[in-house]
């Protein structure tokens, strides 16, 4: 049987069906998982945490699953600030991946010149590939290559993982790897995700893509209501193949009419990531040219401060005056809504761009929670 995880829905059904098991248990299963797994990984007893289920479930239970989750919380560490902690998780098959906690107060948001309702609460950024062939320069985890595709379930138990630190509310998939070159896995474990055990609201759902037009393409019917981000980074093609060399397969002009016909059908907001490299993509022009390129879209533009990655790096981070004027064009000269993402995590390597499986050690500290990012697009 190729199932990884207890959590991999389709392979799990198609299991139980083949035995001829009602798949209205699976979802109680994971339930029962989700509460108690932390509890005893080690010794795990599947009648005893799992109740009320048929003999021949058991039975199928207890052959493949040893313990309620194929991966293991290897280490944690958190930033000095207490905004972030990062997962370092081991996989079955001994490969690594991280998961990052991003703590914030939605209050401190504004919409429409009001302080939005709410509260603490958490985002996180989850992985979807072991490295990534995407190769972006300015990313550390394309340094990795590509290892393998996470399992849905693999991807899902990230999410147990981090709800025993955090109460998760919002998902970005915005971490090790290209989401949309795992399709099928992202998309079963987003839908998974928006049911029982963990009740996620699909609005607070986010896929970041560097452009994979033929997936972007099918993400209306698979999951309407989803937060798409693009990973834009470059307002003309040839800047982007330089820093981005994926993006020679998925040329500007292409890519931007897949993101029109995208809107026509989903009605919703873009997310557009822009890394800032200073010299790079980060000039008065290249504000202009950015401006109208997404004049016609509906979107909001985060503007991205670039994060070291040592030796790796071939470039520097913008100047904050530099970031303020590229802001003050989009929104001035184009009427485009603009953001500074935050800083977080760098301490821990886990700020955007460094998720390389890297371990640091670094002490739990305390500060004042920030707004996040996620809830522009809602």
């Amino acid at each position: 049987m190729g199932i990884r995880s207890v959590l991999d829905g389709g392979e799990v059904r198609k299991e139980f069906e083949k035995r001829g098991i009602d798949p209205k248990f699976i979802p109680q299963i994971w339930k029962h998982v989700f509460a108690n797994c932390a509890k005893t990984e080690n010794d795990w007893d599947w009648e005893k945490y799992v109740p009320s289920l048929p003999s021949s479930a058991y039975s199928l239970l207890r052959s493949n699953f040893k313990t309620p989750l194929s991966s293991s919380l290897h280490s944690v560490f958190h930033s000095s600030d207490n905004f972030t902690s990062k997962l370092l998780i081991r996989l079955q098959n001994g490969a690594f991946i991280e998961a990052v906690i991003m703590r914030y107060d939605t209050r401190l948001g504004k919409y429409a010149g009001k302080p939005r309702p709410g509260g603490l609460r958490a985002t996180l950024c989850i992985s979807s590939q072991v490295g990534c062939k995407m190769g972006c320069k300015f990313c550390a985890t394309g340094s990795m290559g590509f290892k393998t595709n996470l399992s849905s379930g693999e991807i899902l138990e990230q999410l147990v993982h981090a709800s025993a630190f955090s109460q998760i509310r919002n998902v970005v998939f915005m971490g090790m790897g290209e989401p949309l070159n795992n399709y099928s896995a992202v998309v079963e474990a987003v839908r998974i995700m928006t049911g029982l055990p963990f009740q996620l609201s699909l609005k607070r759902i986010t896929i970041s893509t560097v452009g994979i037009i033929h997936a972007i393409n099918k993400l209306p019917n698979d999951l309407p209501g989803l937060n798409l981000a693009v990973s834009l980074h470059a307002p003309a093609q040839d800047i982007r193949c330089q820093i981005m060399p994926a993006a020679r397969a998925f040329p500007l002009e292409k890519l931007m009419d897949s993101l029109q016909e995208y809107q026509r059908k989903s009605l919703q907001k873009i997310l557009i990531e822009y890394i800032m490299l200073d010299g790079v993509n980060d000039e008065e022009q290249h504000a202009h040219q950015l401006g109208k390129l997404l004049e016609t879209f509906q979107v909001v533009v985060n503007l991205i401060p670039f994060n070291s990655i040592g030796t790796l790096s071939q470039f520097k981070p913008t100047s904050e005056q530099k970031v303020s004027n590229f802001q003050k064009i989009l929104r001035g000269s184009y009427n485009i809504r603009t953001t500074v993402r935050k800083q977080m995590g760098q301490d821990i390597s886990g700020a955007c761009g460094q998720l390389v499986v890297n371990i640091p050690g670094k002490s739990l500290g305390n500060a004042d929670p920030l707004t996040d990012i996620e809830d522009l697009v809602i």
